[in-house]
């Protein structure tokens, strides 16, 4: 008698729809997303609720969610295979916040460290939902019963307050959320900006030419390689320490081109920086070019678009409902009949 098939472990991870992604954020998250969504019970979301708690022009923040989306498909991200969907279509995020909301404790939410840094980096816009952001996260996690979280280091102490608050919950009623694990992938490379090769790649930084975006056009993107910052020397080899520049262009050309870095050492012996910049330049080109092409089709075709949104927005309903309502009948709300 053959047993039931394992049930495949749940993951969900979460993008705000702030801007384009980075070559960074290929790297970093998106590619490990792309296997994931082959052996896990993925749940990829556009996190729209998380993005408001600093001020964003409407008709922008509404493009750059379908961009986003549109991107997430054209890389390969497959909805039949994974669950793609706005936060904000599903109504029990927001639910199951408060309720969290009332099971955090306010020294907790206080000594969040991403709360403190954003404070001092706008302190004209200091409002409540920046300080309650971990507890919705803690709300998009534990909805789904996920048991990984694929992080950055910078978002482990939030998933470790979910993975609290959830403790909390059950200790207090009975065992109703899984408690997730943060997983920092370990295969995801670290890509830093092409003008400060010293700090990760960043949407937010002020200088055009650090970042490169995954829908830039191939002559922006080049233009942004030949400029990168490198060093005084000549040879082109992995040392972080020393040669930082040309350190973060072999990383980048190893993620683009599928080639080891010790194979791109060995490949650019003897090369000048100008031919080695112009090569990884034309990889990071030849990689886009089928996503870019796709991603311009996914964008005009808004039809399709709606329908994966509202595809994924059932079925993550559905999961996340299933839990809210359980949460409901443990605080003692009363359900409709």
């Amino acid at each position: 008698m053959n047993e039931a098939k394992e049930k495949k472990k749940v993951i969900f991870s979460a993008v705000k729809p702030t801007g384009m992604p980075t070559l960074g954020s290929y790297a970093g998250a998106l590619k490990n997303w792309l296997k994931m969504q082959e052996d896990y019970d993925c749940f990829y979301c556009v996190a729209d609720l998380h993005s408001i708690t600093v001020t964003l022009n409407p008709a922008d923040f509404r493009r750059n969610t379908l961009e986003l989306l549109a991107m997430y498909i054209a890389l390969g991200l497959d909805p039949e295979k994974c669950t793609l969907f706005l936060q904000s279509h599903v109504s029990a995020h927001a639910e199951l916040a408060w309720v969290l909301n009332c099971h955090t404790q306010f020294g907790e939410a206080r000594r969040m460290t991403q709360f403190k840094e954003k404070s001092k980096s706008a302190p004209d816009n200091v409002n409540v939902g920046l300080f309650d952001y971990p507890v919705l996260m803690a709300a998009d996690i534990l909805l789904y019963q996920a048991e990984i979280v694929p992080v950055g280091q910078d978002q482990k102490q939030h998933v470790e307050l979910a993975r609290n608050i959830a403790q909390r919950f059950n200790n207090k009623y009975s065992p109703t959320f899984v408690l997730p694990e943060p997983v920092i992938p370990k295969s995801g490379a670290k890509i830093c900006g092409l003008q400060n090769p010293l700090k990760k790649m960043s949407k937010s930084e002020d200088n055009a030419n650090n970042c490169v975006y995954l829908a830039d056009e191939p002559d922006a993107i080049m233009r942004k390689f030949k400029s990168a910052v490198t060093d005084s020397g000549s040879c082109v080899k992995y040392a972080p320490t020393e040669k930082a520049g040309i350190s973060n262009l072999l990383t980048v050309y190893s993620v683009f081109s599928g080639v080891s870095i010790d194979k791109a050492e060995k490949e650019f012996e003897g090369s000048g920086y100008a031919d080695f910049k112009k090569r990884v330049g034309e990889a990071v080109c030849e990689f886009l070019k089928p996503v870019q092409s796709e991603y311009k089709r996914l964008l005009a075709d808004k039809g399709y678009l709606q329908s994966v949104m509202r595809a994924g927005a059932e079925k993550a309903a559905r999961v996340a409902r299933r839990t809210l309502s359980k949460v409901y009948r443990k605080v003692g709300f009363i359900a409709l009949e």
